[in-house]
């Protein structure tokens, strides 16, 4: 999934993406402007000549520049040699920004931003004609972008960067920035004079359909930080909206189980490996810490059917004050939206996401529920025959119980497991280095783009092993700049992320002339209004835009003697689909930045990565790249079809899961917290009884530990929403005409021109309606959302 800014106080002014931790003309951009922020490259450098023809167009470079990409990730000599060309030349900031190449420069940044920041806001505030007013949205907009521009790349830096001394720069930077936002809400004049604007006919007639879109998001966001509501109910909301951000950060944070740790004989261990029990055991006790893997390995393999029952009573019950916390947290969202003169925090949530309305929510999961309830029904009666087989008659043989759910379907993976080869067997087709070449080879069938390495100079990238990718179209030349962090290392997260460092924007002449009367270290005043970052050139407009700016994160084992690191099954699609994110960046290039690339609803943002893991298992793309790192064979495709037979062998229980999920998640931030009994264990069951076809055993509160209701309350659906497009999508248009078509040229256009390319500065339903050729979706509401139910969640 995507990485936004978390633990932030829910009042945001503008930016709203930015605070969750977020022109209809296609246009043609000139290759040869990246010199604006690039120094010149070293006689011996490996950069990409861009003044060439590109792919296709009968050069050698591509070539060189595909098995470079290869050679970069995989081969350790390689990548030695392509660093020690840069290691001359003069330091650059961090990720380009030359205000960062030592943590003071992060004062500095701050400082020319908020002068920069305080001229945008003396200007809208006086405002007062036409003229004036039509520059309105690109004035807020450039205001948005100032202020991402640090918060975001601050809050990324702070997290990612090992040196103490820049973290704790960067921490100041992100702190002194959000406080500035946080100060821009206690006034109305920026709300007041963008409604100014808007209610002026010639003023509107004159703004793009993106303007249009921009000035609505940015009037619904003043909206809902309460800017209008009078002195002592916004003070109620800012007191409300901080005890929110605060009980949300504990809950997260303190989550804990009733029980931490559970004692048995060993001699009830029977299943369980003996050297793991070996290690648990003292004076022939066993114990199982709740919170550890031991837990879950338990529950898959303890022949003991009561001692299952037991730890997963125990996994699942949060604690008395996790709940209370959580309660806490939900009463306040049902009071603050109420207070928003709001029905309920899913209506206030919701209203501009795709879904609009709770009700439209609860129809497509409904719809879900519908079309997946045969399938999980068929996987169940599988376990219960297994249970048959071997359970004694005290137990229930006739019926799954939540304890079973775990130990039957491992055994039923396991068996099919047995008839192919170990699970590594096929990551020896899978190295870092062929996944990213097979990338950047999908991507220039599909797109015309490619990911071509470059580079890094001193100080550009937080650790030595992060590469540095240019991503270059053969029609628009530089777009792109993508920073691949993939290998593990000491003290690095290690979940898989994407992250926005810059956003798509076309900069003002009247930007670059301001720079040109303030004092600045740059050689250029382009370089001064870009903090020295990457640009592009627009011949068409005769104005420069910012490229988009992306860390890719993953931790990914770094194996590289005797062979490069491999990856399994699962690691090629966390790639896949956090390139998904990548792609709606690099291709989604908006002159706004508030539309810019996955900057877009909630609920539409998973689209693009979700879609992407449909053509990790495609065999057509499959083809282009997964061979062998030692003898280059092809990979043998039955193996990996029986593979993906056992990955999806419960994909309906799993997709039911994340159902009651989901529904849990609406029941939560509807009425019901407003009510004096309002008990969430009592919920969790009522929905889990109804809906789930497993029951949950009473004395359970596993909603304890259901920390994504903090950061995605009222949006849990999302992924689910967007799983059933993009299978949709799979199969209606890359799949239509057969296998190869998920490597055209055509579907690749239809899509990128539908989808991609908008960000999010086309209504979601107008691009899936776009692409599907379904007219009946474009103006969404509760029967579209019934009708992507439907289509059920595929792959």
């Amino acid at each position: 999934m995507i990485k936004r800014l978390a633990r932030v106080k829910p009042n945001p002014w503008i930016c709203s993406q930015c605070l969750k931790s977020r022109n209809r003309t296609q246009r043609r951009w000139n290759s040869s402007i990246a010199a604006t922020a690039t120094t010149t490259p070293s006689p011996n450098s490996h950069s990409p000549d861009l003044s060439a023809s590109l792919y296709g167009l009968g050069t050698s470079q591509p070539k060189r520049d595909d098995e470079d990409l290869r050679n970069l990730f995989d081969n350790s000599g390689f990548w030695k040699e392509f660093r020690r060309g840069s290691h001359k030349n003069p330091p650059t900031g961090i990720v380009g920004n030359r205000y960062l190449t030592d943590p003071s420069g992060f004062l500095d940044f701050v400082t020319i931003t908020l002068q920069r920041c305080e001229a945008v806001v003396r200007k809208v505030s006086a405002a007062n004609t036409v003229e004036e007013y039509k520059s309105m949205v690109k004035d807020l907009d450039r205001l948005s972008d100032l202020l991402c521009r640090v918060i975001d790349l601050a809050d990324f830096v702070r997290g990612t960067h090992p040196d103490r001394q820049i973290q704790a720069a960067a921490s100041k930077a992100y702190a002194t920035m959000f406080q500035y936002m946080n100060q821009l809400n206690t006034t109305t004049i920026l709300n007041d004079q963008l409604k100014r604007a808007s209610a002026i006919p010639e003023v509107w007639d004159s703004w793009s359909d993106q303007e249009r879109v921009v000035a609505r998001i940015l009037m619904e966001d003043f909206s809902r930080s309460a800017i209008e509501l009078a002195e002592g109910d916004r003070q109620k909301f800012v007191d409300l909206s901080n005890r929110i951000a605060h009980d949300g950060s504990e809950f997260v944070d303190r989550m804990a189980p009733e029980k931490h740790i559970l004692s048995f004989s060993s001699k009830r261990m029977r299943g369980l490996d003996p050297n793991m029990v070996r290690a648990l055991t003292s004076w022939g006790e066993t114990k199982i810490h709740t919170l550890n893997h031991e837990a879950q390995l338990a529950l898959r393999y303890v022949e003991d059917a009561d001692v299952r029952r037991d730890i997963y009573m125990a996994v699942r019950t949060a604690n008395k004050p996790s709940i209370q916390r959580l309660e806490k947290m939900l009463k306040n969202r049902a009071q603050l939206a109420t207070l928003s003169g709001y029905k309920t925090f899913a209506h206030m949530t919701l209203e501009n996401k795709m879904a609009k309305s709770p009700e439209a929510v609860n129809q497509f999961l409904s719809a879900l529920i519908e079309d997946n309830k045969p399938k999980v029904y068929n996987e169940l009666q599988e376990l219960i025959e297994l249970k048959n087989g071997d359970a004694k008659t005290e137990n229930f043989p006739s019926q799954i119980n939540a304890w079973d759910k775990f130990y039957y379907t491992h055994r039923l993976i396991s068996a099919m497991d047995n008839k192919i080869r170990q699970p590594d067997y096929l990551s020896a087709y899978f190295s870092v280095g062929t996944v990213m070449q097979g990338l950047s080879r999908l991507f220039d069938r599909l797109y015309g783009i490619r990911l071509v390495p470059r580079e890094t100079q001193p100080g550009e990238v937080w650790d030595d092993d992060v590469r540095r990718l240019d991503v270059v179209s053969d029609t628009d030349g530089h777009i792109a700049v993508l920073y691949c962090d993939l290998f593990a290392r000491e003290g690095k997260t290690p979940n898989p992320a994407h992250f926005t460092l810059r956003c798509s924007r076309e900069i003002s002449p009247s930007e670059i002339e301001f720079a040109a009367h303030t004092a600045h270290p740059f050689s250029s005043p382009v370089e001064a209004a870009t903090d020295g970052m990457p640009v592009a050139y627009n011949k068409e407009t005769n104005t420069y835009f910012q490229l988009p700016t992306i860390a890719l994160i993953c931790d990914f084992s770094n194996n590289y003697h005797p062979r490069p690191t491999l990856l399994n099954f699962n690691d090629v699609r966390t790639l896949f689909h956090e390139m998904g994110h990548g792609l709606h960046s690099f291709l989604g290039r908006t002159p706004l930045q508030n539309v810019a690339g996955t900057r877009c609803a909630t609920d539409f943002a998973e689209l693009p990565s979700v879609l992407m893991e449909h053509f990790a298992s495609c065999p057509s793309v499959l083809s282009l790249y997964a061979r062998h790192w030692e003898t280059d064979a092809p990979l043998p495709m039955s193996a990996l079809e029986q593979r993906l037979a056992i990955d999806t062998r419960t994909q309906s229980a799993e997709t039911e899961a994340q159902i009651l999920l989901a529904i849990l998640d609406q029941a939560y931030h509807s009425s019901l917290p407003l009510s004096p009994s309002f008990d969430s264990t009592e919920i969790y069951h009522r929905v889990y009884n109804e809906h789930a076809s497993i029951p949950e055993p009473q004395g359970t509160a596993w909603q304890g530990f259901f920390g994504h209701l903090f950061g995605y309350g009222a949006t849990y659906y999302s992924y689910l929403f967007d799983r059933a497009i993009a299978g949709k999508i799979w199969t209606d248009v890359f799949q239509h005409s057969g296998k190869e078509g998920s490597v055209s040229r055509i579907n690749g256009e239809r899509y990128k021109n539908e989808v991609l390319r908008w960000g999010g500065g086309r209504d979601g339903w107008e691009c899936i309606a776009g692409v599907l050729g379904d007219e009946r979706l474009r103006d969404g509401g509760e029967m579209a959302m019934k009708e992507v139910g439907r289509w059920g969640v595929r792959g």
